[in-house]
């Protein structure tokens, strides 16, 4: 099992904000809905337009490969929240851990732990610490209020 780790980022809301926006997906497609469709790259467009969210479960169009679907299976307020893919081609599990810093912030950091064969690491760990850093960094531009 490899894993790889995002810096930690500060967000300017209360841990306990955060959690709850992060824990229901469904939340999220009113911020989704509002993202002007010129700042979505022409060949994302699709693979942005199909993004499914519910309250336990996203699942991302992944192209040739199928679609990445992710659903949750842990929450502890305000701390953490777990999620596990489902029907990967290798196990996977992204975990978004949330630290209080004071009544108005709060630092996280995304985990993913993937199972990946030896001989693919070294093309793997680039790209796959690449998307956890980016995953951290789009956790910045979410409206927590």
């Amino acid at each position: 099992m490899a894993t790889y780790k995002s810096e930690e980022v500060t967000l300017k809301a209360p841990a306990e904000s955060v959690f709850s926006r992060l824990s229901n997906f469904e939340s999220l497609k009113s911020m989704l809905a509002q993202v002007p469709s010129d700042q979505i790259p022409a060949d994302k467009k699709e693979m942005f337009d199909n993004i499914r969210l519910t309250e336990d479960c996203i699942e991302l169009p992944g192209g040739p490969v199928g679609s990445l679907k992710l659903k949750v299976t842990e929450r502890t307020a305000p701390s953490r929240i777990t999620l596990k893919g489902e029907g990967t081609p290798v196990p996977l599990q992204l975990q978004l851990d949330i630290h209080p810093v004071d009544d108005a912030s709060c630092r996280a950091q995304a985990k993913v732990d993937i199972e990946i064969p030896a001989m693919l690491r070294p093309m793997i760990s680039g790209p796959m610490q690449k998307m956890t850093e980016q995953f951290a960094s789009v956790l910045r531009s979410i409206p927590f209020s």
